[in-house]
């Protein structure tokens, strides 16, 4: 199980930079659809920890991180690449993969500052709890960590591009999505880890 929840860790973390240009709109308040798919990588990263132990969880963050900057490197070869004739959309593939460096660093910083925070949270409630309170652990460590991804990327990505009081106005509105996701998400991180443990019992008995 470790293998595929490390693969779908890694897949949804690039699939979200990809959806990030996408803006959907709920009500009054505009939103990045990548939001949707980037809060289930820090229920991977809490399942993994649960199951596997913390300098797991740290080097699925690390692969991860290592995997947008290979992507991201591979992407700019890829626009860079003289397009052929019969190709007429190269303007609009160099918008929606290209991006902006300052927004690609952005979204670098505040994903290894984040998802380290999680694990680090998580795995320091984990030891004072025991097994015990899964759900306090992987809320309490998404909650936190968000704040510090959408605040961090934001800022880097938009500050002094918009007046002040938007920008605090889209580090609200994002995070207070983000955190009825986490919230949501709290009975598959109950399921994953039944199964994670189910497993890890009947290899232990084959043995």
């Amino acid at each position: 199980m470790f293998v595929y929840l490390n693969a779908m860790f890694v897949g949804l973390l690039l699939i979200s930079n990809i959806l990030g240009v996408k803006l959907f709109r709920i009500g009054d308040y505009i939103l990045p659809a990548a939001v949707v798919v980037y809060v289930v990588t820090y229920l991977i990263t809490d399942v993994i920890g649960e199951l596997y132990g913390k300098e797991a969880a740290r080097k699925t963050v690390l692969a991860g991180f290592a995997t947008q900057v290979v992507a991201m490197v591979f992407i700019f070869i890829a626009i860079q690449l003289p397009a052929a004739p019969v190709f007429v959309m190269q303007p609009e593939f160099e918008q929606i993969l290209g991006g902006s460096f300052r927004v690609m660093l952005a979204s670098l910083v505040s994903y290894f500052a984040s998802q380290n925070l999680d694990v680090t949270i998580f795995h320091y409630l984990r030891e004072k709890q025991g097994k015990k309170g899964l759900w306090l652990r992987n809320n309490a460590s998404t909650m936190t960590s968000q704040l510090v991804d959408t605040a961090v990327f934001i800022t880097i990505a938009f500050f002094g591009t918009v007046p002040t009081s938007v920008l605090l106005s889209m580090i609200l509105t994002q995070y207070v999505f983000k955190l009825c996701v986490a919230i949501i998400d709290t009975p598959f991180a109950y399921l994953l880890v039944r199964i994670g443990r189910r497993q890890q019992i009947a290899a232990t008995e084959e043995q």
